[in-house]
């Protein structure tokens, strides 16, 4: 007789399943997007600029990193300020949608990509971070964010 498992069982396979998919090494935009990759935060780094998901992704990717270096700022507000941008620039519920996602689905995965890296915030690193914050707090969400080593 086989076994059934109930429905608590079934959701928290699933559950975790979906966490690993979402820890494992994959490219953010290409995840989001159904396609596999590699690093997260390389990805968020080379997103071609002229892609839709550029802007989420590399706003994103300075929120997580800015974050886990402790700069101090909102990380909440940073993403109003962003999807509000969107917004005024006329972009449809479904493409406010799709950004969301793309923003929140790069913070989580990078944030849990770097944070075992304890030598993580080089000085080159958190300047790279410092100069990417400050446009984007300032309003300007161009996409064209730096590594840093």
């Amino acid at each position: 007789m086989e076994a059934t498992r109930s429905p608590r069982a079934a959701y928290a396979a699933f559950a975790a399943a979906m966490f690993a998919a979402a820890l494992s090494a994959c490219g953010t935009v290409d995840s989001i997007r159904g396609k596999v990759a590699t690093d997260p935060e390389m990805a968020a780094r080379n997103v071609d600029r002229e892609d839709p998901l550029a802007r989420p992704t590399q706003v994103g990717w300075t929120s997580a990193r800015a974050s886990y270096c402790g700069f101090i700022f909102d990380p909440a507000q940073l993403k109003a300020n962003y999807l509000a941008s969107e917004a005024q620039a006329g972009k449809t519920p479904q493409e406010m949608a799709k950004l969301e996602h793309a923003y929140d689905y790069t913070r989580d995965s990078v944030t849990a990509t770097i944070k075992t890296n304890l030598t993580y915030c080089s000085k080159e690193r958190t300047n790279a971070i410092r100069r990417d914050l400050n446009r984007y707090l300032s309003g300007d969400f161009t996409p064209s964010a730096r590594m840093g080593q």
